[in-house]
């Protein structure tokens, strides 16, 4: 195998090299990471790509974790070139985070989307020629591992602030919307979770017009990831964090509690046509 004829391959090679550094058989390391020796056989080959999942696994057994030779930043490398500077990142800490805390307008956050709602909004972006076809097929595999990440056995609270028109923006036609609301609902009935919405009525006291994704990490640091339309900027600095962690504090006693938002969302599915 040449580990030049792509990035799936030379994931493979490299995850074929360490195997054998440590005298493992497939079967061996199959056991380690928790899949079958089909499902490694065809990692180092190249003809299965690697998944955050496999990536993370990777990592535990080979004692890579945190490290710049670890198979999640390759993993991600692999993934950046359809998604904007700085979410790869941001993404691989929210993996690991005990609270996250989203702000959105205008769209459902992607932790909260249903494969069908964020198909529908790669389409539109396919149809402007913005990306590729394949490019939306990576962002929405990147979706449903960042999705499954944060489903771990120890999930994370999330905390997720929506602007009202992300509840009346009509996305994919009435059927996706309408199951796309009741993940909403199924999203605010869970015990690690707060939904709230941010009225059109806040009007100007409303801090944010772009979304805002804030990650409080184990060692209790905070990160920032907010995000334009064509760019992404991650940040750790505290004095530049801490005015967004307060303004998103002052924003959920603002917004309407979850029981006000769990009504408004069941009278948005009465309404769609």
């Amino acid at each position: 195998m040449n580990p030049e004829s792509g990035p799936e391959a030379a994931f493979g090679a490299r995850l074929r090299s360490s195997r054998e550094a440590q005298g493992w058989t497939q079967e061996h390391l199959a056991d380690l990471m928790g899949y079958s020796s089909q499902h490694i056989s065809a990692m180092e080959t190249g003809r299965k790509p690697p998944t955050l999942r496999s990536s993370l696994s990777a990592d535990a057994v080979f004692g890579r974790a945190g490290t710049p030779e670890s198979f999640e930043r390759a993993y991600r490398e692999l993934k950046s070139g359809s998604l904007l500077e700085g979410f790869p990142e941001y993404v691989g800490f929210e993996a690991q985070a005990e609270e996250v805390r989203l702000f959105e307008v205008g769209l459902i956050p992607g932790p909260l989307q249903t494969r069908e709602y964020a198909a529908a909004i790669e389409a539109g972006h396919v149809h402007r020629g913005t990306i590729t076809a394949e490019q939306a097929d990576e962002r929405i595999d990147v979706l449903m591992e960042r999705q499954a990440a944060l489903a771990r056995s120890l999930p994370p609270l999330l905390f997720v602030v929506l602007d009202e028109s992300c509840i009346r923006r009509l996305v994919g036609g009435p059927e996706v919307m309408d199951e796309q609301l009741r993940r909403l609902l199924d999203f605010a009935a869970l015990s690690n979770t707060a939904l709230q919405i941010a009225p059109y009525s806040m009007g100007e006291r409303r801090p944010f017009n772009r979304s805002v994704n804030l990650l409080t990490l184990t060692d209790r640091s905070v990160v920032a990831y907010v995000e334009s339309q064509t760019q992404g900027y991650l940040d750790r600095e505290i004095t530049s964090v801490l005015p967004l962690v307060r303004s998103y504090h002052q924003l959920q006693t603002e917004a309407l509690s979850q029981a006000q938002t769990v009504t408004m969302i069941k009278q948005a599915r009465k309404g769609i046509p």
